[in-house]
């Protein structure tokens, strides 16, 4: 059995916290107004459009996304997707309700803020695929049309982001030239970010693995005590 498969509060915690760090990038970037995401483009001009918060737009569009998927791949989606989609648009909620959470009045202070933005978001999310409890409602749905349709997964993600980025950008979501940056630059962090982040997470669950197989053998060894008096 795999060790990692185990220890399900401990992986709950790696991957809440992932999601954590990754909600906050996404509203760094959104409040950098230098531009957002392709799919943030779209909750947001959504949220402009028709009103409730880009929390719940990125909800919806996910629960969209993940009844799509469940079409074309004919596999009902796991339990994480779910749980990814509705704590991501919870967060989202939350950090836009910070009341220091505003866009900075000089350049410096918004290209700073959309940085870390960027770097937070790769991280966040080489934490939560760290904790491996599936995929998010937009992965699932691009691992589904790459198998089902045979196409490199690049191209598939690429064709995505281009497609919400257009209807985003009708919708009169913040798309700018750090939108752009954004999608150059994510790739190559979030491929420095995943293996450092696995390699964390391994040592952490293996630790909390060693210490409750200790706590057992000395329960164990008491038992046995209490047994021979």
């Amino acid at each position: 059995m795999n060790k990692r498969r185990g220890l399900i509060g401990a992986r709950f915690a790696v991957y809440t916290t992932g999601l954590l760090i990754m909600a906050l990038g996404i509203v760094l970037l959104i409040k950098s107004s230098l531009g957002a995401t392709a799919w943030d483009v779209l909750h947001v001009g959504l949220y402009y459009q028709l009103g409730l918060t880009i929390g719940s737009w990125s909800v919806i569009a996910g629960l969209f996304i993940l009844s799509l998927s469940t079409i074309i791949s004919k596999e009902f989606p796991k339990f994480g997707a779910f749980l990814n989609m509705v704590l991501v648009g919870l967060f989202i909620d939350l950090y836009m309700l910070l009341p220091f959470m505003q866009t900075p009045g000089s350049f410096a202070g918004k290209a700073s803020m959309f940085v870390i933005g960027t770097i937070l978001m790769g991280y966040g999310m080489g934490i939560y695929i760290s904790a491996q409890f599936g995929a998010g409602p937009r992965d699932s749905l691009m691992i589904a049309l790459a198998s089902k349709r045979k196409w490199k997964i690049r191209n598939v993600r690429a064709g995505m982001e281009l497609v919400v980025l257009l209807i985003g950008w009708r919708l009169g979501g913040p798309v700018f030239w750090g939108t752009v940056v954004f999608s150059m630059t994510i790739g190559p962090i979030a491929g420095l970010a995943i293996p450092q982040c696995q390699k964390l997470t391994d040592k952490v669950l293996k630790h909390v693995h060693n210490k409750k197989e200790l706590l057992k053998g000395n329960q164990g060894e008491e038992t046995k005590r209490g047994a021979v008096l």
